[in-house]
C-alpha cells in the first residue's frame, strides 16, 4: 500500500496537539476535531446530546495508518464526523483500561476485534455500535465508513433514548459476565497440566512450529508452559514432546522472515503458517518474552543456536529501542518511506530486498547468500501471503537452507559458509540503515520495561554477560526515578518528555515486580527486592479482589472506565494475575511471608473455572500453579559476591533449568541481614572453612553445604 505518510494539513490543529502520545500526535493535524479521552469531551457530548465516536489504536499499527489516511484526513468525512459526533482518540498502549472495556464489547457483539477499533458511545460512555477498520467505500465485505457514520447519526436523532437504554443494558450484561461467580468453588488439580498439554499438542504445527494456522503469533506464554511441563517429568513421552514443540517452534521462528536476520529482533506475527511474511512492526513486549524463551531453551539443551538468538534480540533492543537514560521504547512501525524526500511508503519497505540490490552489494558472495536466504528474481513471498501485491520482486530474508545444506550445495566447508554469511550480513546492514527508518514509538511503558528488565537480568545469569546486567539495572533505575512516586508509592503507566498523569495498571505493577525479582537474583542488590516488596503492597491495595481473589486491571478510581475487569487470558502479553500469582509465591519464599503465599494461592483459585473450562487459555497462570504445587527449592550461596568461588557456584546454578527455585546470596552484609529478619536459617548460613558454599534447601530444610561444583551439580540434577 503506497500512500503519503504524513499529509497533515498544518491549517488543521486539534486538541491532540497538546498530548505526549506519539499515536495521538500523529492525528493532531487531521481535519477531524479530535479530543483526548477526558471530561472535556464527555461534557461536550452531554451538553450537545451527541454520540461519541471513539477511535482506539497505536502508533505502529498498519491498518490504523490506512484508516487515518483514507478517512480521518479526508475533509468531507471529517466534516460529517465533526457535525454529528464528539470524536475521541485513545492510544491503547497508554490507556489499556479503556481499550479493554470497549474491545470486550466489540468482541461480544461482532465475534472479532482488533485495531483500529471504532466504537460509538452514548454521552455517558455506554457503547452501542462497534467495529474495527472501515474502508472509505464498500469493500472487503464491509460498508463504507461514511455510510456507517450517516446511519448511526440518523438512528441517534430518531431514537436516542432507546439507543441509550440499549447501551446501558449492554454494559450491565458485560458487568454481569465479568462478575459472574462459579456456582461451586472449583479446585485446580494436576490434571489441568495434562489437559493444557493435549490442547497445545492438537493445535501444534509439526511441520512449521507454532500453534494453529495463519495468521501465526509466537505467543511466548505457551512456550513458557511447555518448558515447565517438560521439567515436571522430563523422562515421560509427553514431557519430551512438550519440549520438542517448544524447540521446533523456536528454531522455525528464528529461521523465518519474522526474524530480522540483519538487524536482530522479531516482528509481531506472520500472515502465513511458514513464519515467512510478517506484519513488520516490532513490539518491545515480544522482544522481552522471546528472549526469555530462547534463554530457557539454551539452559535445557545447552544448544548455542538458542543463546545466539537471545543475544541477537537483546543487542537489537540495546541498539535501537533503548533511551539514553536507560528506559526502553515501545515499538517500531511496520511502514516506512520507500525513499528519503518522497511521500510514498509501504509496509516492510525498510526490510525487503530485490535480487539486484543483493547482487550489487555482495558481488561474488551473493550466490551463496541468495541460496541460503531464499532470494529470488521475482520476490519470495509465498502464494496467498501477499494479497495486495506489496512484495512483488521483493524478498523477505528467510533461512531457506541450513548452513550444512548451503555448504554442501556450494562444496565449501561449514565454517567458510558461516563466515561468508556473517560478512554478507555485515555488508547489507549499513546499506539498509541508510534507508528511511520506520517510525519509533518512544513512549516508555512501565509494564513492558518490566518484561525487558526480566529478559536482561535472566540473560546476565544464563549467558554470564555483565553488560546485560547493566542494561537491566539502568532500566530499573529509570523506572524508579521516572515512573514511581516515592511519596504516594504509586507507579505511573508511561513516560515521554516527562511522566504521564496516567497511574499504573495492574500489569505495570506485576511486570515490574517480576523484573525486580529477576534483577535481585542477577545482581543480589537487596534494594531491588525491597522495591519489589513495596510495589507488591501497593498493587495488593489498589487491585486485589479481596472477595474472589485475583487482580482487577484497574484501581476503579477513574469513573470514566465503565467496567472494572480482570484479564483471564494469557495472549501476546500475560494476564496481570498470572504473573502476580508467581510473584507472590516467589516473594513468600524470599520473605517467609504466609500472607503473600495465601494471596498467590487465592489468585490461582480465582481462575480455576477458566482453566478448568479451557486449560490452554492461561498458560502463564499454569506456570505459577506448577510453582505452587511443586516443592520450590531455595538455593543459597554463602560468600562474598565478588569471590571467585561464589562466581563459580553461581555459574553452575545458572547452567541448570530450574524454574521452581529462588536464588539468594548470604553475603554476610545488608542482604543477609534483610533475609535474617524473617528467616533464622539464612541468618546462620556462612562460608565453610572460609570458602563460599552452596546450600540447597526445600522449605529451608537444607542439605549439607557444598563447595565443590560437581557436588552442587549432583544436588541440582536430582529430580
Amino acid at each position: 500500500m503506497a500512500a503519503e505518510i504524513q499529509p497533515a494539513n498544518p491549517a488543521h490543529t486539534n486538541r491532540l496537539a497538546q498530548e505526549k502520545s506519539p499515536y495521538l500526535l500523529q492525528h493532531a493535524h487531521n481535519p477531524v476535531d479530535w479530543s483526548p479521552w477526558g471530561e472535556e469531551a464527555f461534557a461536550k457530548a452531554r451538553r450537545e446530546n451527541k454520540p461519541i465516536f471513539l477511535s482506539i489504536g497505536y502508533s505502529t499499527c498498519h491498518w490504523c495508518h490506512v484508516m487515518a489516511h483514507e478517512s480521518f484526513e479526508n475533509e468531507a468525512t471529517a466534516a460529517l464526523m465533526n457535525r454529528e459526533f464528539v470524536n475521541i482518540k485513545v492510544d491503547r498502549e497508554e490507556r489499556p483500561d479503556v481499550d479493554r472495556v470497549y474491545m470486550t464489547f466489540v468482541q461480544a457483539t461482532t465475534g472479532g476485534g482488533g485495531w483500529p477499533m471504532s466504537v460509538w458511545l452514548t454521552p455517558d460512555l455506554k457503547p452501542f455500535v462497534g467495529g474495527t477498520y472501515f474502508p472509505p467505500e464498500d469493500r472487503y465485505g464491509q460498508p463504507a465508513f461514511k455510510k456507517v457514520l450517516e446511519r448511526i447519526a440518523t438512528a441517534w436523532k430518531e431514537n436516542h433514548e432507546r439507543i441509550a437504554e440499549q447501551g446501558s443494558k449492554i454494559v450491565d450484561a458485560l458487568r454481569e459476565s465479568q462478575n459472574a461467580q462459579p456456582e461451586a468453588a472449583t479446585k485446580i488439580d494436576h490434571q489441568v497440566f495434562q489437559t493444557a498439554y493435549e490442547q497445545f499438542s492438537r493445535s501444534f504445527d509439526a511441520q512449521e512450529g507454532g500453534f494453529g494456522t495463519a495468521p501465526k503469533f509466537p505467543r511466548p506464554v505457551a512456550l513458557n508452559f511447555l518448558t515447565r511441563f517438560y521439567a515436571r517429568d522430563s523422562k515421560s513421552e509427553s514431557g519430551k514432546h512438550a519440549l520438542e514443540m517448544d524447540l521446533v517452534t523456536l528454531r522455525k521462528l528464528a529461521a523465518g522472515g519474522m526474524h530480522d536476520h540483519l538487524g536482530g529482533g522479531f516482528h509481531r506475527y506472520s500472515v502465513d503458517r511458514y513464519w515467512h511474511v510478517p506484519h513488520f512492526e516490532k513490539m518491545l513486549y515480544d522482544q522481552a518474552q522471546l528472549a526469555s524463551a530462547y534463554l530457557d531453551a539454551f539452559q535445557i539443551t545447552q544448544g548455542r543456536q538458542y543463546a545466539e538468538v537471545a543475544r541477537d534480540i537483546l543487542d537489537y533492543v540495546a541498539k535501537d529501542m533503548a533511551s539514553k537514560d536507560g528506559g526502553f521504547f515501545s515499538a517500531e512501525d511496520a511502514d516506512s518511506l520507500f525513499e528519503h524526500g518522497k511521500p510514498e511508503h509501504g509496509e516492510g519497505a525498510f526490510y525487503v530486498w530485490t535480487e539486484k540490490q543483493v547482487d550489487a552489494a555482495l558481488g561474488n558472495d551473493s550466490s551463496v547468500f541468495k541460496f541460503h536466504y531464499g532470494v529470488q528474481p521475482h520476490g519470495n513471498a509465498p502464494e496467498g501471503s501477499d494479497p495486495q501485491d506489496e512484495f512483488r520482486s521483493k524478498n523477505i530474508l528467510i533461512e531457506r537452507h541450513s548452513i550444512a545444506e548451503t555448504a554442501k550445495h556450494f562444496k565449501r566447508s561449514e565454517d567458510e559458509v558461516r563466515q561468508l554469511l556473517t560478512r554478507s550480513r555485515e555488508t547489507l546492514l549499513p546499506i539498509r540503515d541508510k534507508r528511511p527508518r520506520p517510525h519509533l514509538d518512544d513512549k516508555i511503558i512501565a509494564a513492558w520495561n518490566g518484561l525487558m528488565i526480566s529478559a536482561y537480568a535472566r540473560a546476565a545469569q544464563v549467558l554470564d554477560e555483565p553488560r546485560y546486567l547493566d542494561a537491566a539495572t539502568r532500566a530499573a533505575k529509570f523506572v524508579r526515578a521516572n515512573l514511581y512516586d516515592e511519596k504516594s508509592k504509586l507507579l505511573y503507566r508511561n513516560y515521554r518528555e516527562g511522566r504521564s498523569t496516567i497511574e499504573g495498571f495492574a500489569d505495570d505493577y506485576t511486570f515490574v515486580i517480576q523484573g525486580l525479582l529477576d534483577l535481585y537474583e542477577a545482581s543480589f542488590d537487596i534494594a531491588w527486592l525491597k522495591f519489589a516488596t513495596q510495589l507488591q503492597e501497593t498493587q495488593d491495595r489498589l487491585f486485589f479482589d479481596e472477595k474472589s481473589g485475583g487482580y482487577f486491571s484497574t484501581s476503579g478510581k477513574d469513573t470514566s472506565v465503565v467496567l472494572r475487569m480482570k484479564d483471564d487470558n494469557d495472549s501476546a502479553e500475560p494476564a496481570a494475575s498470572s504473573v502476580a500469582a508467581l510473584n507472590l509465591l516467589r516473594l513468600a519464599q524470599f520473605r517467609g511471608d504466609k500472607q503473600f503465599e495465601d494471596r498467590g494461592r487465592k489468585t490461582l483459585d480465582a481462575f480455576a473455572p477458566t482453566v478448568t473450562h479451557f486449560a490452554s487459555a492461561m498458560p502463564q497462570l499454569l506456570v505459577a500453579l506448577d510453582f505452587s504445587l511443586s516443592k520450590p527449592r531455595q538455593i543459597v550461596i554463602a560468600g562474598k559476591p565478588d569471590a571467585l568461588e561464589t562466581k563459580a557456584l553461581l555459574k553452575e546454578v545458572h547452567r541448570h533449568f530450574l524454574p521452581n527455585r529462588i536464588l539468594i546470596l548470604a553475603d554476610g552484609g545488608d542482604g543477609q541481614s534483610f533475609f535474617g529478619e524473617k528467616n533464622e536459617a539464612i541468618r546462620a548460613m556462612s562460608p565453610v572453612d572460609g570458602k563460599s558454599a552452596a546450600y540447597v534447601c526445600e522449605n529451608f530444610a537444607c542439605k549439607a553445604p557444598v563447595r565443590d561444583i560437581k557436588a552442587l551439580n549432583a544436588l541440582l540434577s536430582r529430580e
